[in-house]
């Protein structure tokens, strides 16, 4: 008894998609992207739609179902527009800027912080206070992003750091007379 989803997933214009068992591979524009699925779940490619299947009802098989079709999903995204996330520098002196494809930060060591652009990520510096990842792949770009956060988190009492474009930081009142 085969379940499948309820919401197909739509393949653009320009997209070609490689069903082999337990691995899916999605070409486009942007690039390559593979991922590997559970032997359980099954992918359909009817016409320029995909459908995700699962054998039962059960807890695991649903839960499977929807990640295989996010994970899919966000493979055809990423190929088509990519993924990018903003970063915010707030302290006096913090500030970020390019060196060749590899992003260079002054966060108020006693030397600035190189982090290197792995392959299908690229850095923009906006402005010395602003840093954007950009890439295919999601999880690729997210941990790239929180692996930067990561060289200093924003502290609570004056909230300098390295914040997520919109993060709100809880302050802290600090020392009292």
């Amino acid at each position: 008894m085969s379940r499948i989803g309820r919401q197909p997933i739509t393949v653009p214009a320009g997209v070609t998609v490689a069903i082999e068992p337990e691995l899916v591979t999605v070409n486009g524009p942007k690039g390559e992207l593979s991922e590997r699925i559970s032997r359980d779940m099954t992918v359909q490619q009817v016409d320029d739609q995909l459908h995700v299947s699962r054998p039962t009802d059960r807890g695991e098989h649903r839960a499977l179902h929807g990640l295989t079709r996010t994970l899919v999903a966000n493979m055809i995204q990423g190929v088509t527009d990519g993924f990018e996330k903003r970063l915010e520098i707030q302290g006096v002196g913090y500030r970020a800027q390019l060196r060749g494809t590899d992003l260079e930060i002054a966060l108020g060591y006693s030397h600035p912080v190189s982090v290197k652009a792995p392959d299908g990520i690229e850095f923009e510096v906006p402005q010395p206070t602003r840093i954007t990842v950009r890439g295919a792949s999601k999880q690729q770009v997210g941990e790239i992003a929180a692996f930067i956060r990561k060289q200093r988190k924003p502290e609570p009492y004056k909230g300098k750091g390295i914040r997520y474009e919109g993060e709100y930081v809880a302050r802290k009142v600090g020392k009292r007379a």
